[in-house]
C-alpha cells in the first residue's frame, strides 16, 4: 500500500515528539474518530484504525526506531510487496481494538472489557417535591406530613422481578457472562469484540416467568407519604434534603435524597430581613411625646418594651435575638421594631382648639408653613417643625 500515511502525520506530532505527547495526540485522535461516536461512518472507523496503527508503532522505542530509520518497510516486511499492505504484517493474529481503546479511555465509550457490571449496586436517584408552609413554621422549624412519588422496591416478588413461585434463570446465549463474542474478518485480520449479551442486556440471567405487579422489572412507582423535618431558619425558596428518602436503589444500592423546595406564605405582619424580622408598631401622638410602655409582638409572643418621651416618627429600636434562628444552628437574628404615629383624621371643634393651643405653647407654627409672613418664627420649632441638620 503505496500511499499508507506518515504515521507522525496521522497523530498531528513531529518526529522529535516525546511518549507523553504521542500518547496526548493519540487521545485526542482516537477519541476523535472511534466508532461508537461515529455508528455507521466507514470513514471514521478508518481513521481510528490509523490512529490505533500509528500509536502501536510509535510508542514502541524499538518499532519507532525503526519506521524513523526505514519508514513503513521498517515495521512491515510485506509493505508495498503487492499482499494488500498490512493485511500480513499482524501475521492473522486476533486483536480487540476496544482493548486498545479502553486502555486509554477507560471503557467510556462502550469499547474494551472495562464495562459497567448491571449486577453491581447501584444507587437510586434523587427526587424532588415543594411543600408551602406558614412564616412561623419557617421561622421556628416543624414536622410535615408530605404525598410524593417514589420508586420503590416491588413487595410482591421482593425486587427480584420473578412471579411468586419462580425463579430467574441462566441467560443460555451467553452462559450467564452477560458478555457475547463477535468476530469480523477485515483487511488487518479478524477483529474480535464484546458487547453486551442483548437477551439478558448484560445481567446473565432471565425471568421466564414476570413479576405481574413490576412486569419484571423488580420496582414500582407509588405514592408514599413521608414525613419530612423543616429545619427552623428555613427561607423562601430555599431547599432541604432528607438523605435516603428518595428512589430505591438497585441490587441492594443505597436510596437516592429528597429534595424539598419551600414556599414561605408572607406574614400580615412581620417581614423578613436575612435572620432579622421587622415590624410596624403604631402609637398615638401622646405616646410618642409622653413616652409609654408597649405590648411587642414577637415570633415568640408579645413582649413589654418601653419608648422614650420625643419618640419620633420613623424611630427603630431593636429586641435582641427575637428574629430568626440561623439555619445553621448558630445564634439568632434580631427583631427590628419601626415606630409609625398615628395622626388623626378627624377631631372635634374642641380637640382642634386643645391641638391649637398646644401647638402655641410649643413655640408656633411650623417655618415651613405657607401662612407664614416673612420673618415670621423663623427661629421658631414648632409643633412637627424642629429643623433638621
Amino acid at each position: 500500500m503505496a500511499d499508507k500515511r506518515d504515521y507522525y502525520e496521522v497523530l498531528g506530532v513531529d518526529k522529535n515528539a516525546s511518549d507523553d505527547e504521542i500518547k496526548k495526540a493519540y487521545r485526542k485522535t482516537a477519541k476523535m474518530y472511534h466508532p461508537d461516536l461515529h455508528p455507521g461512518d466507514a470513514e471514521a472507523e478508518a481513521k481510528f484504525k490509523e490512529a490505533n496503527e500509528a500509536y502501536e508503532v510509535l510508542s514502541d522505542a524499538d518499532k519507532k526506531a525503526k519506521y524513523d530509520r526505514f519508514g513503513h518497510a521498517g515495521v512491515d516486511p510485506n509493505y508495498g510487496a503487492g499482499q494488500g499492505g498490512f493485511g500480513g504484517g499482524f501475521g492473522g493474529m486476533d486483536f480487540d481494538l476496544g482493548d486498545i481503546f479502553s486502555s486509554f479511555f477507560g471503557g467510556g465509550f462502550g469499547g474494551g472489557t472495562q464495562r459497567s457490571n448491571p449486577n453491581a449496586p447501584q444507587r437510586g436517584s434523587d427526587i424532588q417535591t415543594g411543600i408551602t408552609i406558614s412564616f412561623e413554621e419557617a421561622a421556628k422549624g416543624c414536622k410535615k406530613t408530605i404525598d410524593i412519588q417514589r420508586i420503590e422496591v416491588c413487595d410482591e416478588c421482593s425486587g427480584s422481578g420473578a412471579a411468586k413461585g419462580t425463579t430467574t434463570q441462566t441467560c443460555p446465549d451467553c452462559n450467564g457472562r452477560g458478555q457475547v463474542m463477535t468476530q469480523q474478518r477485515t483487511p488487518f485480520g479478524v477483529i474480535q469484540s464484546s458487547k453486551a449479551c442483548p437477551r439478558c442486556r448484560g445481567k446473565g440471567t432471565i425471568i421466564p416467568t414476570p413479576c405481574n405487579k413490576c412486569k419484571g422489572n423488580g420496582r414500582i412507582r407509588r405514592t408514599v407519604k413521608q414525613d419530612v423535618n423543616v429545619p427552623a431558619g428555613i427561607d423562601d425558596g430555599q431547599v432541604f434534603t432528607v438523605r435516603g428518602m428518595g428512589n430505591k436503589g438497585v441490587n441492594g444500592g443505597p436510596a437516592g435524597d429528597l429534595r424539598v423546595g419551600v414556599n414561605v406564605r408572607p406574614h400580615p405582619f412581620f417581614e423578613r430581613d436575612g435572620y432579622n424580622v421587622w415590624c410596624d408598631v403604631t402609637i398615638s401622638f401622646a405616646q410618642a411625646a409622653l413616652g409609654d410602655e408597649l405590648m411587642v409582638p414577637t415570633l415568640d409572643g408579645k413582649v413589654k418594651y418601653s419608648i422614650p418621651a420625643g419618640t419620633q416618627p420613623g424611630s427603630v429600636f431593636k429586641l435582641k435575638d427575637r428574629g430568626i434562628p440561623n439555619v445553621n444552628g448558630r445564634g439568632k437574628g434580631d427583631q427590628l421594631v419601626r415606630i409609625v404615629v398615628e395622626v388623626p383624621k378627624k377631631l372635634t371643634e374642641r380637640q382642634k382648639e386643645l391641638i391649637k393651643e398646644l401647638n402655641n405653647e410649643l413655640g408656633g407654627k411650623s417655618p415651613f408653613s405657607a401662612n407664614n409672613t416673612p420673618g415670621d418664627n423663623d427661629d421658631k420649632k414648632g409643633f412637627f417643625g424642629k429643623k433638621k441638620k
